[in-house]
């Protein structure tokens, strides 16, 4: 059976499914995670290089906090860091993140060009990050005894999904899939 949460949200009723086999704090980090996304995604549209990608560290650095907060684990913001350039500069290769991110030093083509593949990033990275803590703080994970090394593949994963629950953002404004 499928619980209904109700929330009103400028003056919209707003319906949200949560699956049964979720747990409540599952649920509200996935929540919470999502609504990262999207701020990371806003982030990533800022036209000057570089300082988008510390806007997207700040937002993701604040979501790392709130599921920390969401699993009564203590946030310590140095070891986040540390962890969170590890796991990312894992799939910087494979992307276009810091080509994006150099590209809007071009004024307008690049700019317009680097945008698109910059806001897929910033939200996939997101949404790794989120899901690899979920998972990890899930199992009884902290901070100190979270190994990227260990995650580097999962994590690599789950950008890979969130590459396609980005680009799927284009035609269905309505949300995430958890």
């Amino acid at each position: 059976m499928i619980e209904k949460e109700e929330k009103v949200t400028h003056s919209v009723v707003e319906k949200e499914e949560k699956p049964r086999n979720v747990g409540e704090r599952e649920y509200v980090a996935i929540k919470a995670v999502k609504h990262y996304v999207w701020w990371s995604m806003g982030a990533g549209l800022i036209p000057v290089p570089f300082v988008d990608l510390a806007a997207v560290t700040g937002v993701q650095l604040k979501m790392l906090a709130d599921l920390s907060s969401i699993y009564d684990v203590p946030f310590q913001a140095n070891r986040v860091k540390a962890v969170t350039g590890a796991l990312i500069g894992s799939v910087i290769p494979g992307s276009l993140g810091a080509a994006s991110t150099l590209l809007k030093a071009v004024p307008i083509v690049g700019q317009l060009a680097g945008a698109p593949a910059m806001v897929m990033f910033c939200g996939a990275s997101t949404w790794a990050l989120g899901k690899v803590f979920i998972q990890h703080f899930e199992s009884g994970g902290t901070f100190l005894n979270f190994d990227p090394e260990q995650v580097k593949e999962h994590f690599k994963t789950h950008f890979e999904e969130g590459r396609t629950v980005t680009s799927s953002l284009k035609k269905d404004k309505s949300g995430l899939p958890a």
